[in-house]
């Protein structure tokens, strides 16, 4: 597997509340697109659905983003499945390239993306592999 690591920026361009989900939750759909920098020089756009409960601390998300620009010197794009929880404030994250996703340069991409905030700055390493 190959690693690379960079930054990314995110912007919230929608959000609507799911009705019918009841009283002990708080549901919501959101998009967001996001601007990569480093090794992967791509623009996304992210559609995501979370959950927040009753208790502090706890919630959950999942989302596919569709990401499209260059990775590693190759262009192509490529799908991403995440699935979050928060419990009880503890963060749990999961995100990998959707398989067979890949296009163009990017056919035939697996992998998994690790992603960090610190300090209002997001940072993403990206571990993938090039069939």
């Amino acid at each position: 597997m190959k690693q690379v690591k960079g930054t990314f920026d995110v912007r919230r361009t929608g959000q609507s509340v799911v009705e019918g989900a009841g009283e002990e939750t708080n549901m919501a759909r959101i998009r967001l697109e996001k601007t990569f920098h480093g090794a992967l020089e791509a623009s996304s756009v992210v559609e995501m659905t979370s959950v927040g409960t009753a208790v502090p601390g706890s919630a959950a998300y999942v989302a596919i983003e569709h990401v499209r620009g260059r990775l590693d010197g190759r262009d192509g794009s490529f799908a991403l499945q995440h699935a979050g929880t928060m419990d009880r404030g503890t963060p749990s994250l999961s995100v990998s390239i959707v398989p067979d996703s890949g296009t163009g340069e990017l056919d035939g991409l697996s992998g998994t993306m690790h992603i960090d905030v610190a300090d209002g700055q997001h940072f993403y390493t990206l571990e993938f592999e090039l069939a």
